[in-house]
């Protein structure tokens, strides 16, 4: 019995959002979803490039260990996104999500960090294969948060692991898994995820038979219900050769979508880079190129508006950087204004603090300051949270409130203290606490003068 793919890899920038940081790769033997995160100058090139450093391993069936060359092609994303970020300003706090999926024979090897979801139907039940590496994900494992409640929650995309946004090693939660004809896979960003009910998925996964229709009808239940990130997803059904009708075989060419399919061919550090690599997979089928130079008029325009609009995010990046430049200068006073519209959340010397501004530094000058500091002990919160905490944590619409819930979050996972009476028979203050400035007896706070999947890797991926 010889098993292959079937596959369709779909993307969509969404309603909201003007630059589409999901990137998607489906081919023979591998499944690629990334979701970036890092600003418009940042997002897209951490999904591609992770798209790029994994695309060489689709060749043809892996007999060795495949989890160990998936970790390795993820090792070495990891670094060239570190080394990325820490040679362009632009590019500080750029990370993305990952799941990937390599098939040699009836093994299916799999690897996931983020946030990002995949799902097997195996005889018409529909199972998740990968847990959220997330904060509300975390308070569901400890009790603290049901499942419904997490679906809801206000910090639900605050990510806990990601590839490239911290310096230390990645953390892969990896897996093998057999094989069987009938198998269906789904590998899809929180676009999806986060926006098409379970039920709603699962049936979609069961009814609709064929890969593309089903990724297409993903898509547009997403657009349905208001699109407001970036939509990606990778279907791919595990088919046997010999049940195939006669003269019929699954197309071998890859598929790659979103930010991707702008970014993989283009070189990362040398023309031996895993990018150049990946522009020379094995070479698609004489009946797959004939079937590319029949491309009919609907797709030629469909390429030719891609190209546009991807002509147009250049162009975007390109203002929001004289922006910036204008900013410095002091006739980009409406941007400084803008800001300090936002605020996020950050150590200020050994305490929690609120900041008001961006996590952003240009040069010399920091776009963000101190707006609040709680008399939450940097030292008392779990290391999972000071690990989060070290990169700033910014909510998804950059508001006080919003940073004001992530502080109340961060307060309800620190230990209470035991009160010791004193003489008076009133508790003793805990030695070496501040009084809250949030409190109504401390004075009011002066207002100092992508980032957000980034946006910073706390926000939506």
């Amino acid at each position: 019995m010889t098993l292959t793919f079937s596959y369709a890899a779909r993307s969509d920038v969404g309603l909201l959002r003007n630059v589409n940081q999901d990137s998607g790769y489906a081919g023979p033997h591998l499944l690629v979803l990334a979701d970036g995160m890092g600003g418009p100058a940042g997002g897209d090139v951490a999904s591609s490039l992770a798209i790029a450093h994994l695309a060489p391993l689709d060749g043809d069936s892996h007999g060795g260990d495949m989890l160990a060359l998936i970790r390795e092609a993820v090792a070495q994303a990891h670094t060239e996104l570190r080394e990325r970020a820490q040679t362009d300003p632009e590019l500080a706090g750029l990370g993305t999500t990952l799941i990937a999926a390599l098939r040699s024979g009836k093994r299916l090897a799999l690897a996931h960090i983020g946030d990002s979801r995949a799902y097997l139907v195996r005889d018409g039940v529909v199972s998740r294969l990968t847990v959220d590496h997330t904060y509300v994900q975390h308070l569901v494992d400890l009790g603290q948060l049901t499942e419904e409640e997490a679906e809801s929650h206000s910090h639900r995309s605050v990510i806990l692991r990601v590839l490239g946004d911290h310096d230390f090693g990645v953390e892969l939660d990896e897996s093998l898994r057999e094989l069987s004809a009938g198998d269906r896979f789904l590998l899809c960003s929180d676009g999806v995820s986060s926006y098409v009910s379970a039920e709603t998925i699962a049936q979609t996964l069961i009814e609709i038979t064929d890969p593309g229709e089903c990724a297409d009808k993903l898509v547009d239940y997403a657009l349905r219900a208001g699109g407001p990130d970036n939509i990606t997803a990778v279907v791919a059904d595990v088919v046997e050769l010999d049940d195939l009708p006669d003269g019929a075989a699954p197309s071998t060419v890859p598929q790659v979508v979103g930010a991707a399919a702008d970014h993989w061919k283009q070189p990362t550090r040398s023309s031996d880079s895993p990018a150049a690599r990946a522009a020379a997979l094995t070479p698609p089928k004489p009946e797959d190129l004939a079937a590319q130079a029949e491309r009919s008029a609907d797709e030629e325009e469909a390429e030719l508006d891609r190209r546009t609009r991807s002509r147009r995010r250049r162009w975007a990046w390109a203002l929001s950087l004289t922006a910036v430049l204008l900013l410095l200068a002091g006739a980009g006073w409406a941007g400084y204004r803008w800001t300090q519209t936002q605020y996020y959340v950050a150590p200020s010397g050994d305490y929690v603090a609120i900041y008001q501004g961006i996590p952003q530094s240009i040069g010399p000058v920091k776009l963000g300051q101190p707006y609040r500091t709680t008399n939450i002990l940097v030292d008392d919160l779990p290391d999972f949270a000071q690990d989060r905490l070290a990169n700033s944590i910014t909510p998804g619409d950059g508001s006080l409130e919003g940073a004001e819930g992530i502080v109340e979050s961060l307060r309800e996972q620190v230990p209470t203290p035991t009160p010791t009476p004193s003489p008076s028979g009133t508790a003793s203050p805990v030695p070496g606490a501040t009084p809250d400035p949030s409190s109504s007896t401390a004075p009011s706070p002066t207002t100092p003068g992508d980032a957000t999947r980034p946006t910073d890797p706390s926000a939506t991926s």
